[in-house]
C-alpha cells in the first residue's frame, strides 16, 4: 500500500481523485502534520495535568486546604487565598483559556494541509510559550515582560492559524 501524497503547494484545485484523497487522510498518522501536532498536543495536555499536581503540591507545601475533609494537619482552617496556590491557580486557569482554544484551531489548521515545516514550527513554537509561561508565572515568578511575551507568542500563532484557515475557506462562503 502506498502512502499518501500531500499537495503543500496550496492550490485550492481538488479536481483529480488523488488529491481529494490525501485531502481525507489529512488526520491520520500517515501525515506529518498530524502527527505533530499530535505530539505538542499531548505535551501540552501533559503540562496542563501537571498544573494540577502543582496546585496540590503548593496547598500541602504551605498547609492551605479549600475544604474541611482536607485538613490533614492539626491547627489550621480553610484557607481560599493564599498567594502561592492562587498563583498556581491562575497560571492553570490561563492554560485552559488559551491551550484548550488553540487545539481546535490547530487541528482544523491541519486540515488546510499546511506547508510541514511551517506548521510543525507552530506547534513546536505555541506548546514551548506555554511552557515558559508557566515557568516565569508559576513555577520562578519573573517580571514582566517574560510572562506577556510568553502568552503572546501562543495567542499569535492561534490567530495565524485561524487567519489561514479563513482564508482558504472564505471562497465557499
Amino acid at each position: 500500500m502506498s502512502s499518501p501524497t500531500y499537495n503543500n503547494n496550496n492550490n485550492n484545485s481538488n479536481s483529480n481523485n488523488g488529491s481529494q484523497l490525501a485531502n481525507m487522510e489529512l488526520l491520520t498518522l500517515d501525515n506529518p502534520v498530524f502527527c505533530c501536532y499530535l505530539f505538542w498536543a499531548t505535551v501540552l495536555v501533559a503540562k496542563m495535568l501537571l498544573m494540577s499536581l502543582l496546585t496540590a503540591l503548593q496547598r500541602f507545601r504551605y498547609k492551605v486546604f479549600p475544604n474541611e475533609e482536607d485538613l490533614f494537619f492539626k491547627n489550621i482552617e480553610v484557607q481560599f487565598d493564599d498567594p502561592h496556590v492562587e498563583r498556581v491557580r491562575r497560571a492553570h486557569r490561563n492554560d485552559m483559556e488559551n491551550i484548550l482554544p488553540y487545539f481546535i484551531m490547530a487541528l482544523i489548521y491541519v486540515c488546510t494541509n499546511p506547508n510541514p515545516l511551517v506548521a510543525c514550527n507552530l506547534f513546536r513554537v505555541a506548546a514551548i510559550a506555554r511552557i515558559v509561561h508557566t515557568l516565569v508565572y508559576a513555577v520562578y515568578p519573573v517580571p514582566q515582560p517574560s510572562r506577556i511575551l510568553a502568552f503572546a507568542t501562543m495567542m499569535l500563532i492561534t490567530f495565524y492559524m485561524a487567519a489561514v484557515v479563513a482564508l482558504r475557506t472564505l471562497r465557499f462562503i
